[in-house]
């Protein structure tokens, strides 16, 4: 039996839990698919941003197995670490690995990262790269860390005041913890996504959820940016 919604959450907010991490990953692979699908039937081109960390690993090789006219999706990614593809820590090197692959090796691929000597210095070369993909996004699947972080919009950073406000698709930003360069999607350029999905898995980032909605400070848990508007949460214990 899945968990019901939890009561602290806004009536906006979508709730769809799954029993076990196999089929939450089938799960919303399957509703990504489906709004792709509904996307390229109304446009010639449509476009995905995805996550990167451990959790989406599942999703992202169940979504490269879905039938659809990939060579047709652009895909990018919600934030990037400022390092190259071979390094451990590189989104880019996971979504060529668990999603770029089976039926969906033909879509077309931006990476955020552009061999720039900071993030700072490569922000306007990425912003003219992704100029190129289709906008706004049609789908968008984030993650969320412990501190209410999403993409890389960190609580009470540098540049978060200006990532939650500039028209820009992307900006430079910094972890607290290293690599501390990043390179994220700006908090418009996500927003304005027509499908928004929210990939957490376990009690812990449960708590962290429902703790973003009580306090309601996207400065201090930038998550709650999202929470304000349809979302779609996805979770197992």
């Amino acid at each position: 039996m899945t968990q019901p919604k939890p009561t602290t959450l806004p009536s906006h907010n979508h709730w769809l839990a799954a029993s076990s991490h196999e089929e939450l990953a089938a799960s919303l692979a399957s509703a990504v698919a489906a709004q792709l699908r509904q996307a390229l039937a109304a446009q010639s081109r449509a476009s995905l941003a995805v996550s990167g960390g451990r959790t989406p690993t599942a999703m992202l090789q169940q979504l490269s197995q879905q039938t659809l006219d990939w060579h047709r999706v652009d895909v990018t990614l919600a934030d990037e670490r400022w390092v190259d593809e071979q390094h451990s820590a590189s989104n880019a090197a996971l979504v060529k690995t668990w999603l770029l692959k089976n039926n969906a090796e033909d879509a077309t691929f931006y990476p955020l990262f552009n061999g720039a000597n900071s993030a700072t210095l490569g922000q306007t070369h990425c912003q003219q790269q992704l100029q190129h993909m289709h906008w706004p996004l049609d789908v968008l699947v984030l993650g969320m860390g412990d501190d209410g972080h999403t993409a890389s919009l960190f609580p009470l950073c540098p540049a978060l005041p200006q990532a939650l406000s500039t028209q820009d698709l992307c900006i430079a930003t910094q972890a607290p913890v290293d690599p501390t360069q990043r390179m994220s999607l700006s908090a418009n350029a996500l927003m304005q996504a027509q499908h928004i999905h929210l990939h957490i898995e376990g009690a812990a980032k449960l708590q962290v959820l429902e703790q973003a909605t009580a306090l309601q400070d996207r400065n201090q848990m930038p998550i709650y940016t999202f929470i304000q508007q349809t979302l779609n949460i996805h979770w197992c214990p």
